[in-house]
């Protein structure tokens, strides 16, 4: 960014002026925005559009949440004026480490944000009765299914449905454990703070499970592996990622992602204020810009997820915008269940089950 005659008012060198040439009393100092976020979540073009409406700098960091804690924990929450963690890393963090400070709500423009996401964010964020962190990028697990063998399949599980004509696939990992828990009547969010009724719900999900091996062809780990299954006709429906499905239909128009009656299983990215910013004022305006649906929708194209920004889904390109609204009515989107912070001990718990899916019979 340019700022006239900087240097030069900063130096001993005399100035020769033209006629009708009248500087500023006082030198000009821009301001610089440091900030802590993911690849993609701060295009060049957001940027450089910022950076020309408002003249402050935006210096641009990439992590993931382990070093955004780790950075931010080593310097007592210094060196950075906007950090972008996931909403259930948050409070955890705060508590151990009183890395962030509390969002100031009127200072943001929170009409530009899905009422859900804001919602749960605010809740999920939330440490001693302050709010610490809102709403930006977002993405959900649900299903992927080939609607032409698979038309049956609207919530998790019904993976298990003997009808199929194909086999299906999932992650041994917790989010099957969750989703499937929901689909069967069960709210294990709501249990998190209860271990003993935890327990009761992941044992009727364990029993789900192994009964449902024969209808599996594979457990996937990565998502290329998952794609490759779909792809190739050997899968017919599976638990994956929205962003997956929507590539998947790009190909074949036949596989969609779908949200689940239940409930898509949701996380999202954040905005949060390190303790120590320097440029609180900047982080703000910051939000306020790129949660602007057009803005939002660049964003989107970057980072290949959708952002809280309210109606940005229809500045996105025509395929995606048609992908994001077959996949996600209002309804669907206001039935996400967001992953809140996971309490100690539940991770061994449902460890333990998922080993004794995998090794059954």
């Amino acid at each position: 960014m340019i700022r006239p005659l900087k240097t030069l008012l900063n130096s001993s060198t005399p100035l020769v002026l033209s006629a009708g040439l009248v500087l500023s009393a006082s030198p000009i100092h821009a301001e610089t925005l440091r900030l802590l976020t993911w690849g993609g979540y701060a295009p060049d073009s957001v940027v450089e559009e910022f950076e020309k409406e408002t003249g402050i700098d935006v210096e641009v960091t990439t992590s993931n949440n382990e070093d955004m804690i780790s950075k931010l924990r080593a310097t007592g929450g210094a060196g950075f004026d906007l950090a972008q963690p996931s909403q259930d890393r948050i409070s955890s963090a705060q508590a151990d480490f009183d890395i962030y400070k509390p969002i100031d709500l009127s200072k943001i423009k929170t009409e530009q944000m899905t009422t859900s996401m804001l919602e749960a964010t605010k809740k999920n964020t939330s440490f001693q009765g302050q709010v610490y962190g809102v709403p930006h990028i977002w993405g959900t697990s649900g299903l992927i299914v080939n609607k032409k063998d698979a038309a049956s399949v609207k919530d998790y599980t019904d993976l298990c449905n003997d009808d199929l004509s194909g086999p299906v696939s999932y992650r041994l990992k917790r989010p099957t454990l969750i989703g499937f828990a929901f689909a069967m009547g069960e709210d294990p969010f709501a249990a998190y703070e209860n271990p003993e009724r935890y327990q009761q719900i992941l044992k009727k999900v364990e029993d789900k499970l192994v009964s449902c091996k024969p209808q599996v062809k594979a457990y996937w780990d990565g998502n290329d592996e998952l794609l490759n299954l779909i792809r190739s006709g050997e899968v017919v429906a599976a638990m994956g990622w929205d962003a997956g499905g929507w590539k998947l239909n790009s190909d074949n128009k036949d596989v969609s992602f779908i949200a689940p009656k239940s409930g898509a299983l949701g996380w999202i990215d954040t905005f949060a204020l390190p303790r120590k910013t320097k440029a609180e004022d900047a982080a703000y305006k910051w939000i306020n810009f790129v949660m602007q649906p057009k803005i939002a929708a660049q964003i989107t194209e970057a980072a290949g997820n959708f952002t809280a920004s309210e109606g940005a889904d229809e500045f996105v390109n025509e395929t995606l915008k048609q992908q994001y609204q077959d996949s996600f009515s209002k309804d669907d989107v206001d039935n996400i269940k967001w992953y809140p912070p996971v309490p100690a001990g539940l991770e061994e718990m449902e460890g333990k089950v998922l080993d004794r899916v995998k090794a059954a019979g």
